[in-house]
């Protein structure tokens, strides 16, 4: 099965400083062995095929690699197991989970990894590594399902028959192939293929064109953390709140889960950047927020089925209760302009990527690699001079990627935290992923430490503006039952 272009180009945009991989932190409550993990794993690898294939490069990347069976799939090198020094803390142990998974995937063998670390009294870091050429967030969430249990003590699925496994194709063959495909899709265009089908497609076009235009004309403001390329490190934190004090929230004040997200971290982001920037009034940060796109019959299927809106906001610090109904506002006119639509249907018609233009990509993960060398002589970071130019990216990218209300179990051990890695790329040096599990939500945040060396300055601004807000949300609704 070839890969898609959308699925391709997280392949194609890869460097040893943006690793292409949607990563997750599950913390297990007790020591997990290496021994039952394993087997767990062992029993179920079935129930994944696609984790067992690689990807085929194909020669001059005459066409988008294809996903082939690897006939040398070995379990042992996709699972590792790691021991912390003793008396370390709970956010030692995370920072090396983290550092785990800073690397890029092996492109010689699938693309995906987990990792226990043990050595924390009572707890265990399980560290998954997925491609994004695999996966969107939606779909691992899904698929994390099949490793995960509801119960501790689960009947292990029946393993099917053994298959046998197909040997890939040589060079010769996919150079063959990537020429008939081009030659029969080259046979298919019609030359009304990009005009849009109706009056609808063209005003979502036109959207869709007003959108990325947005980005010249409104551009957003360089926050310490796009002042730079960034580099190969990371760190992360979290915060943890109960899901009942969102819906606390959602109820007083109206609106969506969503926008109470949004509103907490913009709040944080805003009260952190008062303490990095001179001037911030009537100044907006420009956030990504991808959107599931996926419909019923591609529930559990492989690869990225996702859009995008970017909704600017307020980057001075405000009232909770104000950010959240300038939130509800921005986001309600984007729904109202169907921006998500315009902007999947505009991806559409230009995912043609030419896969040709793509082929210096190719030794990527190799000993040619030249990001390796970017990798470890990063880019400095620009100071603060006063003046920063114009911003026509996104400041950082926000996920939101619901999860089982729910206790999940791996291997009998109950899952305490989920803690999701956002890919970091570019000038985009911190992102968060909004996850929700077991009737608690976690809002976790990635950065690139030279960029943001004081993440937990953060982190601590967003739990001060969510304490705020639902104070607020309680006293409206005092005011209102005049109780």
């Amino acid at each position: 099965m070839r890969l898609s272009a959308t699925d391709a180009a997280f392949l194609y945009s890869e460097t040893a400083s943006g690793p292409m991989h949607i990563s997750s932190v599950f913390v297990v409550e007790g020591e997990l062995t290496y021994e039952r993990f394993f087997q767990h794993f062992a029993q179920r690898m079935h129930l994944l095929p696609a984790y067992k294939r690689k990807i085929a490069m194909v020669p001059f990347n005459m066409s988008h690699p294809k996903w082939v069976d690897d006939p040398d799939f070995d379990l042992s090198k996709h699972l590792y197991h790691h021991e912390l020094p003793a008396e370390v803390s709970f956010q030692e142990a995370l920072n090396f989970t983290v550092d785990l998974n800073e690397p890029m995937l092996d492109r010689s063998k699938p693309l995906w990894e987990n990792h226990i670390v043990t050595g924390l009294p009572g707890l265990t870091f399980v560290l998954n590594r997925t491609h994004h050429c695999m996966i969107d967030g939606a779909s691992g969430m899904e698929l994390a399902q099949v490793m995960y249990d509801f119960e501790p003590d689960p009947t292990p699925p029946e393993a099917p028959p053994q298959k046998d496994v197909e040997q890939p194709p040589g060079q010769l063959q996919l150079y063959n192939e990537a020429v008939q495909d081009n030659l029969r899709a080259l046979s298919e265009i019609r030359p009304t293929d990009w005009m849009p089908e109706n009056g609808k497609q063209r005003e979502l076009i036109q959207r869709a064109s007003k959108v990325f235009t947005d980005f010249v004309t409104r551009p957003a403001i360089t926050a310490p953390f796009n002042r730079s390329m960034v580099g190969p490190k990371r760190r992360a934190d979290f915060l943890r709140r109960s899901f009942s004090e969102i819906r606390e929230v959602r109820r007083a004040f109206g609106g969506t889960i969503n926008d109470v997200v949004l509103t907490v971290v913009s709040e944080g982001m805003a009260r952190y950047l008062s303490n990095h920037e001179q001037k911030l009034e009537n100044k907006h940060m420009r956030v990504m927020c991808p959107v599931n796109v996926r419909t019923e019959d591609l529930k559990g299927a492989l690869g990225n089925q996702v859009s995008a809106i970017f909704p600017m906001l307020p980057a001075w610090p405000m009232d909770p209760s104000s950010r959240l109904a300038a939130v509800r506002t921005e986001m309600e006119n984007i729904k109202s302009n169907e921006d998500a639509q315009a902007v999947t249907l505009a991806s559409e018609a230009g995912s043609g990527i030419w896969p040709l233009a793509m082929a210096p990509t190719q030794v990527v993960g190799t000993s040619l690699d030249p990001t390796v060398w970017a990798a470890r002589f990063p880019l400095p970071v620009m100071p603060d001079l006063g003046w920063q130019p114009p911003n026509v990216g996104i400041n950082f990218v926000c996920t939101n990627v619901p999860g089982v209300q729910v206790p999940l179990y791996l291997a009998g051990h109950k899952v305490r935290d989920t803690i999701g890695l956002l890919i970091l790329c570019g000038n985009v040096g911190f992102s968060t992923t909004v996850l929700s599990y077991n009737k608690e939500l976690y809002i976790n945040y990635i950065c690139e430490p030279r960029l943001m060396p004081d993440l937990g300055a953060l982190t601590a601004a967003s739990n001060e503006a969510f304490d705020e807000l639902l104070a607020a949300a309680r006293q409206h609704v005092e005011e209102l039952t005049g109780t």
